[in-house]
């Protein structure tokens, strides 16, 4: 498995604390996580502007990305492709029991046709049900 300090040398990001703690939440938990996952879970270490910047500077370096699901809230997920411009995306699945939001990465999304004049950005596609922990 991939730890903290090899994903920060691999996107040539300064290494700190905050950043190392973080990335280690997302390879252990293996979910998408939001701001306030990663304020409760890293139990005051860092404020909350910290946690803000470090998700935004993963974002921009391409080391997470934002999942988005029915509670409106933004999620991140780490990405698990070591490419440059990889696609992010994919299928996520969101547990109805648990809450629990993850990549299907090997589920890929259908091609769209937009009418003239239309240019896509981004897409997803989030799938709502249990997950195999809850079944």
């Amino acid at each position: 498995m991939t730890s903290p300090l090899t994903i920060l040398q691999n996107h040539k990001l300064r290494i700190t604390d905050c950043r190392q703690e973080i990335i280690r939440e997302f390879l252990d938990k293996q979910v998408a996580l939001a701001h306030s996952d990663l304020e409760e879970s890293l139990d005051s270490q860092f404020d909350r502007v910290t946690i803000y910047r470090t998700l935004n500077t993963f974002l921009e370096s391409d080391i997470i990305h934002k999942v988005l699901d029915d509670s409106g809230a933004t999620k991140y997920a780490l990405c698990t492709h070591e490419e440059e411009n990889h696609s992010h995306e994919h299928v996520h699945f969101k547990c109805e029991n648990c809450g629990e939001t993850i990549c299907l990465e090997d589920i890929t999304l259908p091609a769209v046709s937009l009418p003239k004049g239309f240019k896509k950005k981004e897409m997803s596609l989030l799938v709502q049900g249990t997950c195999d922990k809850c079944n």
